[in-house]
C-alpha cells in the first residue's frame, strides 16, 4: 500500500499534467463520472447500507445515521450536481491583465490551477463526489479525507471516481484517498507536495487542522455572526432579518449568533423579536433582561459563542459606533448584518467591519456559494489571503505572470541610453 507521501508525490506529478488539459478533456470526464455513478448505483447502496448498519450497531444517533444515508434521489443528485460543475465556466486559463511594457514584449495575468488540494472533511459521503469534480474542473489534484462513519461508501466512490477519469484520459495519480487519522497527521506535513488544506467540520477539528500545519489553510473555525438593529431601521424587518437569521437553520455557520441593538429603538423592538422567537433562548445584558424579562443573564463568553442551536445572545449598544467595537472584537469575521434605513451608515458598517461577508437589510443566512451563484461550494473562508467568504471555483486557481518577449534583455532598459517602458494596456 502507498504512503500518504507517495500519494502527495503520485498527485504532485499528475497535478503538472492536469493544468495543462483542455476544457473538453475535463468535462468529458466529469461526464464520465455522473454516468458511473448511475449505472453502478447498486454497489454505491450496497456500500452505504454497511456503513448504516455499522454506525446503528455502534449507537450512533439517529440525525447521524440519517446524513450517512446515500442511496436513491441522492446518487442521482449527486450525477446532476457533477453535470452542473461540468456546464461551469472554466476558471483556468482566463486573462486578468494584460499589458504592453515595450514593443514586443507583452505581461499577461493568467489563473493557473493551485496544484494539489489537500480535502478534510466530516461530512456526508456526497461531499466527496462534490469536492472532487471541483478539483478536476479546476484542474487540481486532491487528497481526500472524508469521515470514518462513511469509509465504505466513499470507498467505493472513490473507486467509481478514479475509474471514470481514467477511462477519459485523466492523469493517473490525480485523487487518492485517505483513510485513517494517522493519513491526515501525515498530511498535514507535506508542505513540499500539497498546496492547499480545506477543511470541513466542527470547530474543534478545523482548529486542529489549522494548528498542525505549515500548509496554508482555506477555512474558518467559528460562525460567530451578528445581526445589528441600527435607530432608523424599519422594526418589523428588522424581526424577520433577525429570525430568519437565527432559526431558519440553526446548525450552520453563518446563522447569528448575537444581536446587538441600539438603545433608541431597545424598547420597542425587544418585545417584538421575543414574541416572533418564543423557541429560542435569549441570553442578554442587563439592559435587555429589563425590557424582555424572559432572557437570561448573558456571561462574557455568550458574546464569543457560537451555539449552533435555538439560542441567541443579545446585546443593548448606545451607538453604531459600540455595535462595530462589538462586532469587531468578539466576532468571527464570517458574516455580519445591519438593518438600517440610512445608507450611509451601511456603507459605513461594511467598510469598518472586518469580515468575509457583510449584508444590509438582509439575513446573514445568504451567505452562501450557492445562493451567491458561485455553483458548488468548496467552503468558506474568514482568511484575508487568496479566498474570503463562500469559495467556489475561483478559490481553487491562483494566477501566473506570463511575459512574451521577442529578445529583450534588460541590459537594454538601464543605463544613460536605457530604453523606456510603455505599460499599455492591451485589452
Amino acid at each position: 500500500m502507498s504512503s500518504v507521501a507517495d500519494k502527495a508525490s503520485q498527485a504532485k506529478n499528475a497535478s503538472f499534467l492536469l493544468a495543462a488539459l483542455p476544457r473538453d478533456v475535463k468535462d468529458r470526464a466529469l461526464a464520465a463520472v455522473a454516468q458511473a455513478l448511475r449505472s453502478r448505483r447498486s454497489e454505491i447502496e450496497a456500500a452505504n447500507a454497511a456503513d448504516m448498519r455499522r454506525a446503528e450497531e455502534a449507537g450512533v444517533a439517529a440525525p447521524l445515521v440519517k446524513r450517512l444515508t446515500f442511496s436513491g434521489s441522492k446518487v442521482e443528485q449527486s450525477a446532476v450536481g457533477v453535470q452542473s460543475v461540468a456546464a461551469l465556466e472554466d476558471p483556468t486559463g482566463r486573462t486578468l491583465a494584460a499589458r504592453e511594457l515595450d514593443a514586443g514584449l507583452e505581461l499577461y495575468q493568467v489563473t493557473v490551477p493551485l496544484g494539489v488540494v489537500g480535502m478534510v472533511f466530516e461530512s456526508r459521503p456526497d461531499a466527496l463526489v462534490q469536492i472532487s469534480s471541483l478539483c478536476l474542473k479546476s484542474g487540481n489534484a486532491v487528497l481526500l479525507k472524508g469521515g470514518a462513519e462513511a469509509a465504505e461508501t466513499n470507498r467505493v466512490l472513490f473507486e467509481i471516481i478514479v475509474d471514470a477519469t481514467g477511462d477519459a484520459g485523466i492523469p493517473d495519480g490525480w485523487i487518492a484517498l485517505l483513510e485513517s487519522r494517522e493519513d491526515v497527521r501525515a498530511m498535514l506535513a507535506l508542505s513540499g507536495s500539497i498546496d492547499l488544506i480545506i477543511p470541513r467540520g466542527s470547530n474543534e477539528f478545523v482548529r486542529f487542522i489549522m494548528d498542525n500545519t505549515s500548509i496554508p489553510v482555506l477555512g474558518h473555525a467559528d460562525g460567530v455572526c451578528h445581526v445589528y438593529v441600527d435607530r432608523s431601521a424599519d422594526l418589523q424587518q428588522a424581526v424577520a432579518i433577525a429570525a430568519d437569521s437565527k432559526t431558519q437553520y440553526v446548525a450552520v455557520c453563518n446563522a447569528a449568533e448575537t444581536l446587538l441593538v441600539h438603545a433608541d429603538v431597545a424598547q420597542a423592538f425587544l418585545p417584538q423579536l421575543s414574541a416572533a422567537m418564543p423557541q429560542v433562548i435569549l441570553r442578554g445584558c442587563e439592559r435587555t433582561r429589563a425590557i424582555v424579562p424572559r432572557a437570561q443573564s448573558a456571561a462574557e463568553s455568550d458574546w464569543s459563542a457560537e451555539y449552533l442551536d435555538l439560542v441567541l445572545a443579545v446585546r443593548v449598544v448606545d451607538s453604531f459606533d459600540a455595535a462595530v467595537a462589538h462586532i469587531n472584537r468578539y466576532g468571527s469575521h464570517h458574516t455580519d448584518a445591519i438593518v438600517t434605513a440610512q445608507r450611509q451608515d451601511a456603507q459605513r458598517f461594511m467598510a469598518v467591519v472586518d469580515s468575509a461577508n457583510v449584508m444590509w437589510n438582509c439575513s446573514t443566512r445568504f451567505s452562501d456559494g450557492f445562493r451567491y451563484g458561485l455553483g458548488a461550494e468548496v467552503g468558506i473562508s474568514t482568511a484575508k489571503i487568496h479566498s474570503r467568504g463562500p469559495v467556489g471555483l475561483e478559490g481553487l486557481v491562483i494566477y501566473q505572470w506570463r511575459l512574451f518577449g521577442s529578445g529583450q534583455v534588460v541590459a537594454d532598459y538601464t543605463g544613460p541610453h536605457a530604453r523606456g517602458f510603455s505599460h499599455r494596456p492591451l485589452r
